[in-house]
């Protein structure tokens, strides 16, 4: 892929990671055009630089539209769940400059400390699986559409894959930074399972998004890239950070499997714990010019819009009563 491109269209591109990418796309003097059903608010409708192209990403005929309407000499594609959506895609956008497919750290299939493209194995996936949409098969799926990219790559399709490890920021609709932030900015003392110190890498959103226009750009077909944060932390420095960021105290209490036991509770009720980490390396997309926000500054700006949203993270509250009896458990002890 080369040289600087002019228009880009992306699939998907109003929630979260699609809306940062047009943000990103738009800043860097493309213009841009989007193809969604339009179920979810357009943040870009006063823009006259994004076009919207109202239709189905599973429907060819949509995708085919889209292709005339915007032209697109890059294709970033954020919501392709199925490895037949980027079947289809990688066939209609074959003579893009570039095609972009956003893959997840979950098609990796081995725990290993870091996991790398192209070294680390990749998931499985079976004819069930990949018309599945159920989130156990989520890896999987993923796993299979990175395949079908570098299949494409081979048939001279210029197609890349980029994989986010858990992206958090602003506008995430997933909540799952938003209810660590909820509880340090509620609570003076915050239950965290285990010893602190467990470790799943995570991406900041304007990062995914300026790594997808920049293997778009740059990256070589048929290759896959990790996205993460160049710094990742651990549950407890987040924690931290987010108290920094938000200029309040909070005491991070840690509580082992026994005495979350005590308030009826297990380490993984606790959203974003994992105990094995979970670690990526990034320095192929590194290698391609990409930079990481620092992390200090892109949770400051996830905690500041958090304090503007609605958003509390309340779907993955483990219980504040079962909280409160480990509390009282730790004190005893």
């Amino acid at each position: 892929m080369t040289g600087m491109t002019d228009t880009a269209l992306v699939i998907g591109g109003t929630r979260f990671i699609g809306r940062h990418t047009v943000s990103d796309l738009l800043a860097n003097g493309y213009e841009v055009g989007m193809l969604n059903r339009g179920t979810h608010e357009n943040p870009f409708s006063d823009d006259e630089r994004v076009t919207h192209v109202e239709g189905d990403r599973k429907s060819e005929r949509d995708l085919r539209t889209a292709k005339l309407s915007i032209e697109p000499d890059v294709v970033i594609d954020c919501v392709a769940y199925q490895p037949a959506d980027v079947e289809t895609a990688t066939e209609v956008f074959a003579d893009a400059d570039g095609y972009v497919y956003v893959s997840s750290g979950d098609s990796y299939a081995a725990e290993e400390i870091p996991k790398r493209e192209g070294e680390t194995p990749l998931r499985p996936c079976t004819p069930e699986q990949a018309t599945d949409d159920e989130s156990e098969t989520y890896g999987n799926r993923k796993a299979e559409g990175d395949r079908a990219v570098f299949a494409a790559a081979e048939e001279g399709v210029d197609a890349t894959a980029v994989r986010p490890c858990i992206v958090y920021g602003p506008y995430d609709y997933t909540e799952r930074l938003d209810y660590w932030i909820d509880r340090v900015l509620s609570r003076d003392r915050v239950v965290v399972p285990g010893d602190g110190q467990n470790l799943w890498h995570r991406a900041y959103v304007e990062d995914v998004a300026s790594a997808l226009r920049i293997v778009a750009e740059r990256g070589e077909a048929g290759r896959a890239y990790n996205v993460g944060d160049r710094r990742a932390l651990t549950l407890e420095e987040t924690l931290e950070t987010i108290a920094d960021a938000a200029g309040v105290d909070c005491e991070i209490v840690t509580a082992s499997a026994d005495a979350l036991a005590a308030g009826g509770l297990e380490p993984d009720d606790f959203v974003l714990y994992r105990e094995y980490p979970h670690l990526l390396d990034t320095c192929a997309l590194a290698d391609l010019g990409w930079e990481s926000t620092p992390v200090d500054e892109a949770v400051a700006r996830t905690v500041a819009e958090h304090r503007d949203a609605d958003r509390d993270g309340s779907e993955w509250d483990p219980g504040r009563e079962a909280e409160e009896r480990v509390l009282g458990v730790k004190e005893t002890l």
